[in-house]
């Protein structure tokens, strides 16, 4: 059996790699030769898929931010259209990706009318949403749609959408938390630090427009607490030199996790952190599972954010998955003109130093996990998968 599986960015490689181990595992089981073929990144590599192509860097959020990637994405669906004509497989999985896949999923329809396609992680259009065509489209190409959140669950059924809500996948990752001992004897901190996690990036264009803030609001933490040190976990490979520089060009002290070290260690970093700033994604859902206190932000280029507000009318109550599936502002956000290093620090403060504000954010997380639904998530939705390649 040929199972081919797309996604793009960072963290639908994360994801991707998940689902690729829970599927040889079932598939395992079962006495099923399955083999993947996959749009995606390394960690899908290595969790044993084969690449057409690496799409894990091709990515933006943005009209000027997405032009260097018109000609990448050209080239990726090219090979793809190839690689279809000569070798249709059993079933198609869509991870996220909303651009790139929606025209897969509605090219394998047209073209292979008979092969099952399934989106696991669909675009959060629950939350967001610039018109209806996205979601008829989804819905029409989509035999399942395996739903991580029950609000998403909700808006694709109402839609008419085959639908089976399996949780949040981020239950599954991280289960057993080191302790603080082992962490810092790991990551070698001394007990007397306090550790301040930097994540800006898993797109090129979030090194230009969140990095600087994230850093510049870090500088005002170490001057204001020099037992302030700050670790920066790189998205990827190609981030670590730049992140290296700007923590020299910052005068900060600290270190930058490579991205081949950043799945060992991120655990460790979980276990010590006492408040982490970070770009909106699929991290903040991560950052609350491991109860590590955060400020989220988020910035595009001026003409991106014009047309999106008075163009395109694109507006969203929250730009954290955090904050939107709680429906209330329990982690601080700054976005555009609020995002400011000003801003971020004031808010640290008032994490770092008031007890009852860093306690009020963990019990929210206690009642976010509880909406995300139950762990095995991957091995549910890969049993799901399984059964449509093999009913």
């Amino acid at each position: 059996m040929r199972l081919l599986i797309s996604t793009g960015e960072v963290s639908g490689d994360l994801q991707g790699s998940l689902l690729i181990k829970a599927l040889k595992e079932n598939a395992e089981k079962r006495n099923i030769k399955l083999d993947i073929i996959a749009l995606g990144g390394e960690r899908m590599r290595e969790a044993g898929a084969k690449l057409i192509s690496n799409t894990s860097s091709i990515g933006a959020i943005g009209f000027l931010e997405a032009l260097p990637y018109v000609l990448p994405t050209l080239n990726v669906q090219s090979k793809i259209d190839d690689y279809l004509n000569c070798f249709p497989p059993d079933a198609v999985v869509l991870i996220d990706y909303m651009g790139p896949n929606i025209r897969l999923g509605l090219k394998v329809k047209k073209t292979f009318p008979n092969i099952p396609v399934i989106y696991y992680i669909a675009p959060q259009e629950w939350a967001w949403r610039l018109g209806d065509s996205g979601t008829t489209d989804l819905i029409d190409f989509s035999d399942k749609i395996l739903a991580i959140f029950e609000e998403e669950a909700n808006f694709y059924s109402n839609k008419g959408g085959n639908v089976k809500f399996v949780g949040h996948p981020m239950l599954d990752f991280y289960s057993n938390i080191p302790s603080r001992k082992e962490a810092l004897e790991k990551i070698g901190l001394g007990s007397d630090k306090k550790l301040i996690l930097i994540i800006p990036a898993s797109r090129k264009q979030e090194l230009k427009y969140i990095l600087p803030t994230l850093l510049q609001a870090a500088k005002l933490l170490q001057q204001h607490d020099p037992s302030i040190t700050v670790f920066i976990p790189s998205g990827l490979e190609e981030f670590d030199v730049i992140l290296n520089q700007s923590l020299k060009e910052y005068g900060l002290e600290g270190r930058v996790i490579s991205a081949k070290e950043v799945d060992t260690i991120k655990p460790f970093l979980f276990s010590v952190a006492h408040l982490a700033l970070a770009k909106s994604g699929t991290i903040n859902m991560e950052l609350a599972l491991n109860l590590v206190p955060q400020i989220v932000g988020y910035k595009v280029s001026r003409l991106t954010a014009f047309f999106a507000r008075y163009l395109l009318h694109f507006n969203v109550k929250f730009i954290s998955p955090v904050n939107l599936i709680l429906n209330k502002m329990l982690i601080p956000e700054f976005i555009q003109e609020d995002f400011t290093s000003e801003k971020i620090f004031n808010s640290a403060l008032k994490i770092l130093e008031d007890i009852s504000t860093k306690e009020e954010m963990i019990l929210g997380y206690q009642r976010l996990k509880d909406k995300l639904g139950k762990p095995g998530v991957t091995d549910r939705a890969s049993k799901y998968i399984l059964d449509l390649l093999v009913p």
